[in-house]
């Protein structure tokens, strides 16, 4: 993954306390999107994706960590699907403290990067483990015709 700078300033070197990043995903887009959040952090997800095209497993692996979305791994995969599960701990506290965390951002991202590499038609659906505290996402596809 290619590294961005803004004025000399190397980006992926720079780093953002849990709180601000919790404050304006949980806080702030809940209250600017209301009941739309999850449809419209979707496709936001996918609309990333297709900015920040990857080309790898472990490219993907690599920006979440990067974007601070956590650790993800891939747990199974099927002919037609493929099974990911994310965690860090401000995924499992984000699962302890909030009502309904959504995590439709990184969905959509999923979806749509391995639609891109796969070449199908891609969706992505999300299965919060609380005990566990992690989040598993099902990626299933269809050819394109």
């Amino acid at each position: 993954m290619s590294k961005k700078s803004t004025k000399g300033i190397n980006i992926s070197e720079l780093s953002v306390p849990a709180f601000g990043y919790e404050l304006i995903r949980e806080e702030l887009l809940e209250e600017l999107l209301g009941n739309e959040a999850p449809n419209i952090l979707y496709w936001a997800g996918k609309r990333l994706a297709r900015k920040y095209p990857l080309f790898s497993i472990n490219e993907i692996i690599e920006f979440f960590i990067n974007a601070g979305w956590g650790t993800l791994t891939v747990t199974d995969e099927k002919k037609d699907e493929m099974e990911f599960t994310l965690s860090s701990e401000l995924i499992r506290n984000r699962l302890l403290t909030k009502t309904n965390p959504t995590f439709q951002l990184e969905a959509g991202f999923l979806a749509e990067q391995i639609q891109q590499m796969k070449k199908v038609y891609a969706e992505s659906y999300e299965h919060s483990k609380k005990r566990d505290g992690t989040i598993v996402f099902t990626v299933k596809w269809d050819p394109m015709l």
